[in-house]
């Protein structure tokens, strides 16, 4: 169930007959930038194509999408594609990446272990990696297979599809939009506003939000954790060290400070510091997404962080979560 109908009617004929000429199968992405030649990406490799998209292709594109949001990311209605573009200085577009989301059924099943056992997850890993498909699936079998009243505060629409109906694929889990910025307030104020509306309006059990990326979102999952609360988010970052050494996302491990060593702690080291942990971490397993069906899973997050902070290698288990494994 890719609908990918949708998505093939909003791009020009020149760009849509190749597509269905080298087949839909593998396509990752459509870019088209004026002047340039069309690229499809696909999971073994690009296509160019002949010509360049003209000014034409990129308004017959424009005149078949909803406006785009202050981060100049749209979607299609109740489906997973996405779509951004890029404007020139003068806020003229003149560019699109389209992505195709597919929604994968049983991708989050290697971690359902986890998700019962009621423990807040984190999710990290590069772009790409499927980081928001098992998000997706994870809330499914969150509402469905195991019966918890689920919200998902869904930053970019990513999660549940674009449009007032989520994507079936998220099963009975609910679905909360963040606004489309105004320039009034901060982005980051306003998701962490929707996130407290969840957990104050709708009793839900299993909180799950993709891109945490602010102070102020790290604030607002440690409020959510002592409301004994399941969390399940993502944040920007691809291994436990890097959100353990990032200023703004660092409270979600229990924070970090630096302490000045004595004297002779420091004459028998290198340095004349130590970074520690100062509480517990608000996650307390740490899924790093490695590739597609591939993770390493800290079910003793606090040990690891202290083994990081300490310039020691964690311990992770290493899990093949592929469907077909």
């Amino acid at each position: 169930m890719d609908d990918l109908a949708p998505l093939l009617a909003a791009l020009p004929r020149t760009i849509r007959e190749p597509i269905l000429h080298h087949g839909t199968a593998g396509l990752r992405e459509v870019v088209l930038d004026l002047g340039r030649v069309p690229e499809l990406r696909y999971d073994r490799g690009a296509v160019l194509l002949p010509g360049a998209v003209t000014r034409e292709d990129i308004q017959y594109v424009g005149g078949r999408l909803d406006r785009f949001r202050e981060d100049n990311r749209t979607g299609i209605e109740r489906t997973l594609h996405r779509i951004a573009c890029i404007r020139d200085r003068y806020g003229t577009i003149i560019g699109y990446t389209f992505r195709v989301g597919r929604p994968l059924i049983g991708a989050a099943g290697g971690l359902r272990d986890l998700l019962a056992g009621g423990k807040s997850i984190l999710l990290l890993g590069a772009p790409g990696t499927g980081k928001t498909t098992l998000m997706r699936d994870a809330a499914r079998i969150l509402a469905d297979d195991l019966g918890r009243k689920v919200v998902i505060v869904d930053t970019s629409n990513e999660i549940g599809g674009d449009g007032q109906i989520p994507h079936p694929a998220i099963g009975r889990a609910r679905r909360l939009q963040i606004p489309a910025g105004d320039g009034t307030r901060p982005m980051l104020e306003i998701q962490a506003a929707i996130l407290l509306q969840a957990l104050a309006n709708h009793t839900p059990e299993v909180i799950i939000v993709d891109e945490l990326g602010f102070e102020e979102d790290a604030r607002m999952a440690r409020t959510i954790a002592r409301r004994g609360v399941q969390l399940l988010a993502t944040a920007h970052g691809r291994r436990l060290s890097d959100i353990l050494h990032n200023p703004d996302l660092a409270g979600l491990l229990g924070g970090v400070h630096v302490l000045p060593l004595g004297a002779e702690e420091a004459r028998a080291g290198t340095s004349r510091f130590v970074r520690e942990r100062i509480g517990p971490p608000v996650f307390e397993v740490v899924v790093e997404v490695i590739q597609p069906g591939l993770v390493a899973v800290h079910s003793q997050v606090a040990e690891s962080c202290d083994r990081i902070l300490l310039g020691l290698p964690p311990h992770p288990e290493l899990r093949d979560i592929s469907i077909n494994r």
